[in-house]
């Protein structure tokens, strides 16, 4: 079978699936290790039993609504392309928003950093490769997660990152951080039933949270301060709808200087909030 006939061929079984020419596109250029470009140059190139094999495989699991990241295994983040498996959730442009946000507190500054609930290490990874002179702590609840983190870390040779394995601050013991970063599960399991098919691939305890959805975002704003250094700060992604919740937490308390950053949808989408040691 010659390539433009796959695609005919895939491009029929995926036409209900938004932009589903360039899954294939990036289908292909993944099995065959080759550009685009020379996808496109190349029709008539006749594809392998080797290659047929695996690329059918891949586009009846994109037919099942599995998320691409997944059959590629690759996810772009913050101009960074990061290893992705089912165990972690799939980087959203969205959690750039924190990224920037966090660079912004930092400046020119030396700062320790915690990244809470680290996943495949994207947020504290793009914070440390864009700010070299701070060091940035990753943590996750299981080694499987951190694993992967620690391989990305190492794949594009990031020197100024840890990782380790802690339930949120049950092993951070006492140590103190200026930034304390996290995009926790704030997804209530309404929403999540209602959410697009391609969802329920991704892990869901890294994506649901109880007490319709503010759990885990009220937990860590809790104990946060105990981890802060005076004047550090407290930087949370959380759902479009949560903001007023979220600001109620801040200010329960007692952070200050509390603001809240749209996404680029123009959701509300990270809020953060400034902690104060009082004598």
């Amino acid at each position: 079978m010659k390539i433009k006939e796959w695609i005919k061929y895939s491009s029929k079984l995926l036409k209900n699936i938004n932009n589903f020419q360039l899954d294939i596109n990036i289908i292909l250029s993944t099995v065959l290790k080759k550009s685009k470009s020379w996808i496109i140059c190349f029709p008539d190139y006749i594809l392998n039993k080797n290659d047929l094999i695996i690329l059918n495989k891949f586009v009846k699991r994109r037919f099942y609504r599995e998320p691409l990241s997944y059959l590629i295994k690759k996810k772009e983040f913050w101009s960074l392309d990061f290893y992705v498996s089912n165990k972690t959730i799939i980087p959203r442009p969205d959690s750039e928003v924190l990224v920037n946000q966090a660079l912004k507190i930092i400046k020119n500054s030396c700062l320790k950093i915690l990244d809470l609930g680290t996943g495949c290490g994207n947020i504290a990874i793009s914070i440390a490769s864009s700010k070299p002179k701070c060091f940035v702590t990753g943590i996750d609840y299981c080694n499987e997660i951190i694993k992967i983190a620690k391989y990305n870390s190492k794949n594009l040779d990031i020197k100024n990152i840890n990782f380790f394995v802690s339930d949120w601050f049950s092993l951070i013991n006492y140590n103190k951080y200026n930034l304390i970063v996290s995009n926790p599960p704030y997804i209530n399991f309404k929403e999540y039933f209602n959410l697009k098919n391609e969802i329920f691939f991704e892990p869901i305890n890294s994506l649901v949270s109880k007490n319709n959805g503010i759990f885990d975002i009220n937990l860590i704003i809790k104990y946060a301060k105990k981890y802060l250094y005076h004047e550090g700060w407290l930087l949370l992604e959380h759902s479009w709808n949560q903001k007023k919740k979220i600001h109620a937490l801040f200010k329960k308390y007692n952070y200050i200087n509390i603001t809240t950053y749209k996404d680029y949808n123009s959701f509300d989408r990270v809020t953060i909030g400034q902690f104060i040691k009082f004598k």
